[in-house]
Order: C-alpha cells, then structure tokens, then sequence
C-alpha cells in the first residue's frame, strides 16, 4: 500500500522533528522544509496528500503561501501555528487552509486532524451509468440523504427550513472542517449580505433546536468560537 506524504513547513526543528517522529511511527512518509521558499518548491515537486504549515516562517508569511498553493492545488492544509487571535485562523481558513491547530498540540489531535484532511473530498462515488452520487452523512443516528434532500436521527424525519437544510448540508459537505462566518454567509446568502453573523446564529440556533438532544452541549455541530462552526465528522 502506498504511504500517504505529509509534508511539514515548520522553522522550528524541536516542533518539526517531533511531528516528523510521530507521523513516521504511523507510517506516513514525511518531508519536510524549514522556510517558505523551500517549502513551495518541496510542495510542487512532490505534490503531498498533506500539507503542515507554520505561519510564522522567517523568509515568506504563510498566509501568502495558502494563497500560492491554492491558486494552482487542493492539498489539504492544516495550519499550526502559535498564533492565538481568532482573526488569523479566520484570514488563514478564508485563504483556503482547511482545517488548524494551535500550539501546543498533543499527538492524537494531530493524527486525528489529518486524517479527516486525507478523507475530505472523498465523498462521491461514480455509480454504474458514470453519474456521481454523494455518499449520505451518517454520524451517531443523523443522517443526511443530499439527493433526497432529507435529514433524519435515529430513523425520525428532521424537518428543517429551506435556509436550515442548506447551511446542515454545507456543514456536512465539509465536515471535520472549520467554516467561517464569512464563508457560510456569503455561500448561503450571497456576497452582499450583511457580514453581521446574527442571522447564521439565528438559524444555527434553530438547527441545533431540532438535531440535538442538548442543544447546549452539541453532539454534532460545534462553535469554535470567534471563527465559525464545525460539523463532526461523518463516520462513512
């Protein structure tokens, strides 16, 4: 079986050497750079199934190399970074990166954030006839059915508004990942909607209402706080 490639962008060797040792004893294969320029030149070249980006590089700001790989690539890209202001994670993820973490980090976390980065993006199969169909949403009694349109937990139909069954299908197109306010804004009420986040909490207030059992404590759609929310993760 092939190995799935990480490639690490980190300036700090203690922080990389002990990402390159947990990744390599999971049988990842690892490569890795300690600047912005090498880095973009180790990515085109070898093309990785991930990418681990520090924003903090000596030479090129890594919020200028999401833009970069995103202007001609997909890799996922998991930014961590020391950087704690909610408004970075948000300028990074509108960027393009897919997902974040902030030092310090433990070791399950990061293996966990990875593979929900390799699994995303893979939620269609190719039937018989050469049509695409996406593959349901399943995770602990919710599913959601997007060629029927249908939401249910626990075998019971979950009747939601038109506005409702969009933002939980975006949440659950993309879940595992962090969207932000802004994205889901604009992708659910256009680019000239009013930025102010309270209709999207209105509305997440309702879904929350109708899917979870405490609404308070979420069992499957969670706010990361200043930044946006993120669906848990479909178990197929």
């Amino acid at each position: 079986m092939n190995k799935f490639t990480i490639a690490i962008i980190e300036d700090e060797k203690n922080i990389s050497g002990f990402i390159e040792s947990t990744l390599q004893r999971h049988d990842y294969k690892v490569i890795s750079a300690v600047n912005g320029k090498d880095g973009l030149a180790m990515i085109s070249s070898n093309c990785p199934d991930v990418i681990l980006l520090d924003l903090g590089l000596p030479d090129i700001d890594g919020l200028d190399i999401i833009k970069n790989v995103r202007s001609w690539s997909a890799i996922p890209i998991i930014v961590i970074s020391a950087r704690t202001q909610e408004q970075e994670k948000v300028t990074a993820l509108d960027y393009g990166a897919d997902d974040y973490i902030t030092k310090p980090f433990g070791t399950s976390e990061l293996l966990a954030r990875i593979r929900t980065a390799l699994r995303h993006g893979k939620s269609t199969v190719s039937t018989v006839d050469g049509s695409v169909v996406q593959t349901p949403y399943q995770c602990k009694g919710l599913v959601i059915d997007f060629a029927k349109r249908l939401v249910t937990l626990n075998g019971h139909v979950i009747h939601l508004t038109q506005i409702e069954y969009k933002l939980v299908s975006l949440l659950a197109e993309n879940s595992g990942k962090v969207l932000t306010y802004d994205y889901m804004i604009n992708h659910i009420w256009g680019p000239y909607a009013d930025s102010n986040n309270q209709i999207l909490r209105v509305n997440m207030a309702h879904i929350r209402r109708k899917i979870e059992i405490n609404p308070g404590e979420p069992n499957y759609i969670f706010t990361e706080i200043g930044v946006g929310y993120r669906m848990r993760e479909s178990e197929y």
